[in-house]
């Protein structure tokens, strides 16, 4: 029986939710720490990065845990809905640090509740994706629904990044200490809901019968299968490039664009954004792929990054006096994000068919616990190279004024330190964007031909 609409509804709602989560963390707890409380840059930096090699250790781990899980409400949603209650809270406890804490007291506060929100985040991330294999048939409905829940966890990413910074504003007024601690209470509460609906409403139709792997044993998979592998070198380099970018553009609006109301040409420029993404997602993935294969869109989506990207570069050093010149970059670099996050998810999934055939053993659990630590390692590598853009660059402010929205901060900022921003946040990207193009093309083989061709093998 085919996915009702009711299903797939419930299941992108869980998926909004998450990656709601997932974005408020990954571009703005370094600016609410760094530049909001006064946390030394360098330091946020390492206590970013030191979590995801964290992560290495265990994403794999719950990979095997989720495998070994048999209960009567099924292999995946307790991890889901238990992941979502506890990262839920530590969320609200991140953006929550108590204001009269400092100094190492605060930096051990961060280094504390970020690990933890990582390890919270694995805990419903990995059964998430691991479990479109257990409730839909193999083919186009397994694309459909993979495209989907990228879409709306796009449209959750797209939420965050649009409104973030409007509604602190709005709560905390001047105040951003205030405003992102009770912003990120309502992400939580939603978060919790969105998860509770995908729990009660998605039934697990099949169990995977597979034997569970130790973690040497996964490890050994994810080598033997060279496809995932490719993959997953892939995510890392796009996403990031990607989030190079997203944590870095607040300080470009705020310390290079300027403005005294620098955070009003942030949230435009975002809703532009975001609204490309959505669109991208929902609609040109789709017309695309009538006319290309996804090999193809892959190509054509990480052309026009870069294009995004030389762009952007090139007119912060022409025109900086209008924010909507900056649509005509966004709008490429924006599209490309959206496209590229359900297709590295498709291709991911794929995969799994492929280790199926390959090494006799269905790994989803395995294979999509890859999936959540690299797109975090991606964010702690790209935390790590903001931190150490804005340490040389010496941008920060450390202290929040009742007067913050009449200040221009960008007027006194010399211009080799907006340089270095611009550099940071445009060429790294690029190279990145290219060494995916260059390990993509020649490693790559899992074609449209090649799938139905190991769909057809295994199905024999």
């Amino acid at each position: 029986m085919n996915l009702s609409l009711k299903e797939k509804a419930s299941y992108g709602l869980g998926a909004v939710g998450k990656d709601m989560v997932y974005m408020l963390s990954a571009s703005y707890v370094l600016y609410y720490f760094q530049d909001v409380l006064g946390v030394n840059a360098v330091a946020m930096g390492i206590i970013l990065l030191a979590a995801r090699i964290f992560d290495a250790f265990n994403d794999p781990i719950m990979g095997v845990v989720v495998a070994k899980t048999n209960t009567r409400w099924g292999k995946f949603r307790p991890w889901l809905m238990i992941g979502t209650v506890t990262n839920a809270v530590i969320l609200f406890l991140m953006f929550a640090a108590p204001p009269k804490m400092d100094g190492a007291g605060l930096i051990a506060y961060a280094a504390v509740t970020y690990i933890l929100w990582g390890v919270t985040y694995t805990m419903m991330d990995i059964p998430y994706w691991s479990m479109i294999p257990a409730f839909t048939k193999s083919g186009r409905e397994r694309e459909g629904l993979t495209t989907l829940a990228r879409s709306c966890a796009g449209v959750g990413s797209a939420l965050v990044t649009i409104f973030t910074m409007m509604i602190v504003h709005a709560i905390g007024g001047s105040n951003e200490l205030v405003g992102f601690r009770w912003y990120a209470l309502i992400i939580a509460i939603l978060f919790v809901v969105f998860i509770t609906i995908t729990c009660v409403t998605i039934q697990e139709k099949s169990t995977v019968d597979m034997e569970s792997p130790s973690v040497g044993q996964m490890f050994k998979a994810l080598v033997t299968n060279d496809q995932a592998m490719i993959i997953v070198i892939a995510i890392v380099l796009i996403n990031t490039a990607i989030y190079i970018t997203s944590n870095l553009v607040i300080y470009f609006f705020k310390y290079d664009f300027g403005g005294t109301g620098w955070y009003n040409s942030y949230t435009v420029f975002n809703m532009f954004g975001g609204g490309v993404q959505i669109l991208s997602m929902m609609v040109a993935y789709p017309l695309l792929r009538k006319k290309f294969s996804n090999v193809k869109i892959f190509y054509i989506t990480l052309t026009s990054a870069i294009i995004g990207y030389a762009v952007l570069f090139a007119i912060a050093f022409i025109n900086m006096s209008n924010v909507y010149i900056l649509f005509i970059p966004g709008f490429f670099i924006f599209a490309a994000n959206g496209v590229l996050q359900v297709l590295t998810t498709v291709f991911l999934a794929n995969t799994v068919d492929y280790g199926e055939l390959k090494n006799g053993r269905r790994d989803e659990s395995v294979i999509f616990s890859m999936q959540t630590f690299v797109v975090k390692l991606a964010s702690g590598v790209a935390a790590f190279v903001a931190a150490l853009c804005l340490s040389i660059n010496k941008l920060s402010n450390s202290e929040t004024t009742e007067a913050e929205q009449v200040i221009d901060f960008a007027k006194d900022v010399s211009a080799s330190a907006k340089l270095g921003l611009r550099m940071t946040m445009t060429i790294l990207p690029v190279i990145g964007l290219f060494i995916a193009i260059i390990v993509f093309s020649r490693k790559f083989i899992l074609t449209e031909e090649k799938v139905q061709e190991i769909a057809e093998q295994l199905h024999k």
